[in-house]
């Protein structure tokens, strides 16, 4: 793809656009919309995990282990942890419809705010039908959901599948050596599918030349990872925000963290944006 505009008038364009978009706005926005869907989506994968084997513990430890590379261990641990372990006291059918129910509807909201702000990025209006523009967040929802279930998944019973792998093929040091790497390239890969899944098929704009892998989609994970190891690095060195929020600073973690991972999202969409109409 031949681009009309230098690496240094890309930035220009990016910094310039991130200020008249107003993406730290839209991204407190968003960070709201996130914080209410991430816990009942928790729960739903929790009782599905409950009802498959009984394995919500195990859920709720590889949960924990796998958030804090990327989550502040002081939001994964103690809030996260706590507060699955406070609404989610047994499994059932009747409970795993409401957290479905509940989490499709929250979740929903939070995309409808996404693609909202991907089409203020590429300055274009909303110009679906209400119920049409909810049909597509909603199954954007679910298809993100799937990727997520299906990483989280992997990585409760893949030590199970490595240990096959391993008798079938006899080279049990070598697959335990691999697996690991494997698992974080497949998770990887679910966040990236996650956010081109998003990019592509969100906003009512037509892509000129990107669909996969669009740009944008590896800048804002780019940006997320980045962001989310800088707020573990920056809270492991100075670790102020227990003493500036006391009890709620695991609350406040957790929100910076949605905030930033907002931020990383919108800028995405940014960068496609300007790619898009600079190829044009």
């Amino acid at each position: 793809m031949h681009l009309r505009l230098g690496w240094r008038d890309l930035l220009r364009r990016i910094w310039d656009r991130f200020w008249k978009d107003r993406v730290l706005d839209q991204s407190a926005m968003l960070s709201f919309y996130f914080l209410v869907s991430i816990f009942p989506l928790l729960l739903f994968l929790m009782t599905l995990l409950g009802l498959l084997e009984h394995s919500g513990h195990a859920f709720q430890e590889t949960l924990r282990h796998y958030l804090e590379a990327v989550v502040p261990q002081v939001a994964a641990s103690k809030l996260i942890n706590t507060t699955l372990g406070e609404v989610s006291p047994g499994n059932g059918a009747v409970k795993l419809s409401i957290a479905l129910l509940f989490t499709w509807w929250s979740a929903s909201q939070g995309m409808l705010a996404v693609v909202r702000g991907i089409h203020n990025a590429y300055d274009t209006a909303e110009s679906r039908p209400w119920w049409k523009a909810y049909l597509v967040a909603s199954g954007l929802t679910v298809a993100c959901l799937l990727l997520f279930a299906g990483a989280l998944l992997l990585l409760i019973y893949g030590g199970r599948l490595s240990d096959i792998l391993a008798q079938r093929w006899g080279s049990g040091d070598f697959v335990a050596r691999i697996w690991p790497v494997l698992a974080g390239l497949f998770v990887l890969g679910c966040v990236l599918a996650a956010f081109n899944l998003i990019y592509v098929w969100g906003p009512k704009v037509t892509h000129r030349q990107w669909h996969w892998l669009m740009p944008g989609t590896l800048v804002g994970v780019a940006l997320w990872l980045l962001g989310s190891f800088g707020l573990k690095l920056y809270l492991s060195v100075f670790g102020t925000l227990s003493i500036s929020y006391g009890s709620v600073g695991a609350a406040i973690v957790l929100l910076m963290w949605l905030y930033l991972s907002g931020i990383a999202v919108l800028v995405g969409a940014e960068v496609n944006s300007i790619i898009e109409n600079a190829s044009a």
